[in-house]
């Protein structure tokens, strides 16, 4: 009688087993399915609008990508995600991007921009003192308002008030000026793999967002990297700062 009993209940495990595997793959193909028609729907929206948003040809090789992800791996973090969007993405309002790109809101698509002190000694013409660099690399939330006196704040106390705060002035850096550090273009910024070793700051609003991925530039224009808030402070360990206005 137990054989008996003890071989139903095997039996039933293994069948409620099979049951969520099968859920589990099911579910797999239908969220795989729900990429295909938001791909497909892109694609022929852009076939029909009136602005060509053809995607770019930047890194049809998918170079870009594979450098980034392997640096990415190479620093521990396994929770990241590459999405190609079209030529005409920073046409769109928010909401479409955040659609586009599967992002929980808009609160969750941030953007890199390269700053320079233009007040620093003639002495700091580089990024090799984190605390008093030439130029520094934020990264803050499209919905948020950037503030540059907050940065300048947080790097006076940084430096624990040796440096007058007149020798702190953020601005944004010239156009030319941020592709030579960052080796990207405008609107393809992110500060994973630069030239450069800029000092990163964080917008703290960005580490305190539920759920915590967010996405940013991906290294070329069409390209947008989504990313794992904690992973991507353990590995770009950025100055947490609270530097923006919603």
């Amino acid at each position: 009688m137990h054989n008996l009993l003890d071989t139903a209940e095997h039996t039933d495990r293994t069948t409620m087993e099979a049951l969520a595997e099968l859920e589990r793959i099911q579910t797999q193909i239908l969220q795989r399915i729900s990429k295909l028609e938001l791909a497909y729907a892109l694609q022929r929206d852009s076939v029909h609008s009136p602005v060509a948003t053809s995607l770019s040809t930047c890194d049809t090789d998918g170079a870009t990508e594979a450098r980034l992800s392997a640096i990415l791996r190479a620093n521990g973090v396994d929770d990241f995600s590459f999405t190609k969007v079209p030529s005409d993405y920073y046409d769109w309002p928010l909401e479409a991007r955040r659609d586009a790109l599967g992002a929980a809101s808009i609160d969750h698509l941030c953007k890199s921009i390269v700053l320079v002190n233009t007040q620093t000694p003639s002495n700091v013409i580089d990024c090799s003192d984190r605390n008093n660099s030439k130029y520094y690399i934020v990264v803050v939330q499209y919905t948020a308002r950037f503030s540059a006196e907050a940065v300048k704040n947080f790097l006076y106390t940084l430096n624990n008030g040796n440096i007058a705060k007149k020798k702190f002035n953020l601005r944004l850096a010239p156009e030319e000026t941020s592709v030579k550090l960052t080796g990207y273009e405008h609107n393809a910024v992110t500060c994973i793999g630069m030239k450069t070793d800029i000092p990163v700051i964080l917008d703290e609003a960005i580490a305190k967002l539920n759920p915590d991925f967010f996405w940013l530039g991906g290294g070329e224009v069409d390209l947008k990297l989504g990313i794992r808030t904690s992973e991507f402070i353990r590995s770009i360990r950025p100055f947490i700062v609270s530097c923006s206005n919603t």
